[in-house]
C-alpha cells in the first residue's frame, strides 16, 4: 500500500499544531529543537498547577516517564484527563516501563485513568504493558522472545488505543489490523532523545489527522524513518548525526514510502 506522507506533513507544516510535552529532563531540548524542526510549536509545561490548562489549548499531549517523579505523574494525569475532555490526542512514551515497579505502576495507573489515543514504545516496554517476560537492559529494549506483534495487538485491544512499537521495523496495530514500517538506520539509536521525540513527532501528525489514525500513525513513522536515512547518508558520527537529523525534519518533502499490511489492512 503506496502513501505519501506529502499531504498530511504540508498540512502540519500549515498548522502548526501547539503539542504539550511532559517529558524528561535528559531529551527535552532535543525534543522540543525536533518539533519547531518539523513545523509543530512546542510547550514543556510539568507544573501540576498548569498542566491541565495547557492540555486544553494544545492539539495533543505527550507524555514521557523517561525521569519520572510521584509529582510528575500527577501532573500528567491531569494533563492526560485534560486532553481527553477537549477531544485531543494523548501519546504515552512508557520510557523503561519494566525497569522498576514504579515505572510500571506509573503506565498502569495513567493508562487506567487516560484514554491513551496511542502508546509508542519499544519490544521491552510493551512487554512489560503486556505482562510477559522480558529481559531489560536499563530503558533499552533489551531481549526476550515473546511474539510483539501479538503483544501490540492485545495492549491495543485491552486498553482500545493505537500501540506503535519501534525497532529494525516498527509496527503500529490498532488491536485487529497491523502495519510494518521498514527503514531507518542504526545510528539512530545512537543518540539520546531520538526515540523520545519521535513520540511527539507521531503526536504532532496525530493532531492534524481528523481521522485514519492508524495510516496516520504509520505516515508520521514512515517519515521519521526517511529523516533517519537522510542524515545518515551525511553524518560522520551520532554528533552530527544529531545536526543531520534535525536539519532533515526541518527540509524533507515528497516522501513515499510502503506500508506493509499485516492484520486485513488492504491497499
Amino acid at each position: 500500500m503506496s502513501n505519501s506522507t506529502e499531504p498530511l506533513l504540508q498540512k502540519l507544516r500549515e498548522e502548526q499544531p501547539l503539542v504539550h510535552c511532559i517529558t524528561n529532563i535528559v531529551v527535552a531540548n532535543f525534543q522540543a529543537n525536533g518539533l519547531l524542526a518539523l513545523g509543530a510549536s512546542p510547550v514543556m509545561a510539568d507544573a501540576v498547577e498548569e498542566a491541565a490548562e495547557i492540555a486544553s489549548i494544545s492539539s495533543c499531549t505527550v507524555l514521557n516517564i523517561g525521569t519520572l517523579k510521584a509529582v510528575t505523574v500527577e501532573a500528567m494525569i491531569l494533563a492526560g484527563k485534560s486532553a481527553n475532555e477537549h477531544g485531543k490526542p494523548v501519546i504515552l512514551d512508557p520510557v523503561g516501563a519494566g525497569a522498576t515497579a514504579f515505572r510500571k505502576d506509573s503506565v498502569l495507573r495513567i493508562l487506567k485513568e487516560v484514554d491513551v489515543t496511542l502508546i509508542r514504545c519499544n519490544a521491552g516496554e510493551i512487554a512489560a504493558i503486556a505482562g510477559a517476560d522480558w529481559q531489560s537492559k536499563g530503558v533499552d529494549s533489551g531481549e526476550g522472545e515473546a511474539d510483539v506483534v501479538k503483544l501490540a495487538k492485545q495492549v491495543a485491544a485491552t486498553h482500545h488505543c493505537l500501540v506503535a512499537v519501534s525497532g529494525e521495523v516498527d509496527i503500529v496495530t490498532d488491536g485487529q489490523d497491523v502495519l510494518s514500517i521498514t527503514g531507518g538506520h542504526p545510528l539512530m539509536t545512537r543518540v539520546t532523545g531520538v526515540g523520545c521525540l519521535l513520540s511527539s513527532v507521531v503526536g504532532a501528525f496525530l493532531a492534524v489527522a481528523n481521522e485514519k489514525r492508524l495510516e496516520a500513525a504509520a505516515t508520521a513513522l514512515t517519515f521519521y524513518k526517511q529523516v533517519g536515512e537522510q542524515a545518515a547518508a551525511t553524518a560522520t558520527g551520532p554528533g552530527d548525526f544529531a545536526v543531520y537529523f534535525l536539519n532533515g525534519l526541518s527540509s524533507l518533502e515528497n516522501t513515499i514510502e510502503n506500508f506493509i499490511p499485516q492484520g486485513g489492512v488492504s491497499s
